[in-house]
């Protein structure tokens, strides 16, 4: 069943990652072990928690946790960033700044129940957090991408109370999307150690994250919501300024279908059919053909996509009878 997993959560069958990960001890001292030490207890806890992963919903939570040894990898990673594939290596404790912007303070724009995500997800509490890795010429949330410090600073407990007010209020999941939400794990995380409902935890993001970002991921996100853009590296680095892009989103992908849920949403461009819509879809159905697939006809030039010509249009009713064509042929249920 597709978002099994997720669905579990919204009936009651099973808690969310996070808490399970909150029943699973690690050792007092992590704040002093080296960063290579601290690795390696996290592989063995999350060799535990997808060995015993139904038991220990049954454990009581830990004082010291899994969520804790977490929170400390992502703070050295703080100091050497690597939290997507840029991997820029600043240290941002010190206020140095990166691709993104984004320095050692989170900053957040707005937070409300979403009623525009796919049916399965509605209401969605969606928390839009400042900065991106990415830099789309076409972003329909370019005022926010692109600065780091719009809205306010992120205050941990207020926002885990925000959370739990809006489960009360009908939210099925808490949403964490931007901008993009790499550069903020570390604060997402501390947001996370301070949540006590238990819910339903989205990763809305570019799939950029780093390998040490998936690692760190896993265990605590329940559902993935991936854009998947390009099928080919050169548009990637033409209208969203990144390299190496197919590799490492094919990468992620296949990473967080693994353990967790996916929603993958590919935006289809107008004049990319060919070049980015159909090899997508012939690697989905190669490697992860049972995934929610969201085939999305929405784009709209906004931002700077007036300087790049071919681009600066709606598709027409005959690209998006091929996109169709095209999820047929490679046997894709598209929502």
């Amino acid at each position: 069943m597709v978002l099994s997993h997720y669905f579990s959560i919204l009936n009651k069958e099973c808690i969310a990652n996070f808490q399970v990960s909150r029943r699973i001890s690690v050792p007092e001292k992590i704040t002093h072990m080296e960063e290579k030490e601290l690795w390696k207890i996290h592989d063995e806890k999350m060799a535990t928690f997808r060995k015993k992963r139904k038991e220990l919903e049954k454990e009581e939570i830990k004082k010291l946790n899994l969520i804790d040894l977490k929170i400390e990898l992502a703070k050295r990673i703080l100091s050497n960033c690597c939290f997507c594939e840029r991997r820029c290596g600043i240290n941002r404790k010190n206020g140095e700044i990166g691709f993104c912007e984004v320095g050692k303070q989170s900053f957040y724009t707005s937070e409300f129940l979403h009623l525009g995500e796919e049916p399965e997800l509605v209401p969605s509490h969606t928390i839009f957090f400042s900065g991106c890795t990415f830099r789309c010429c076409y972003c329909q949330n370019w005022d926010i991408a692109i600065s780091s410090k719009a809205g306010r600073g992120v205050d941990f407990k207020y926002i885990a109370q925000l959370i739990a007010l809006g489960q009360i209020q009908g939210s099925k999941n808490v949403n964490f999307v931007g901008g993009n939400p790499d550069p903020h794990l570390l604060t997402i995380l501390k947001i996370i150690k301070e949540l006590r409902v238990n819910i339903a935890l989205i990763w809305n993001s570019n799939m950029y994250a780093s390998l040490e970002t998936m690692k760190l991921l896993e265990g605590i996100v329940d559902l993935f919501l991936g854009d998947f853009r390009y099928g080919n590296d050169g548009c990637a680095e033409k209208y969203s300024n990144v390299g190496n892009y197919f590799s490492i989103v094919s990468r992620n992908f296949k990473l967080a279908d693994k353990n967790s849920d996916i929603i993958l949403r590919h935006l289809v461009l107008p004049g990319h059919v060919e070049c980015c819509t159909k090899p997508i879809m012939a690697w989905v159905n190669e490697n992860i053909p049972k995934v929610y697939f969201n085939l999305m006809f929405q784009y709209r030039p906004y931002y700077r996509a007036s300087y790049y010509p071919e681009i600066n249009r709606r598709l027409t009713p005959d690209e998006r009878k091929e996109a169709i064509k095209l999820a047929k042929r490679f046997d894709i249920s598209y929502e």
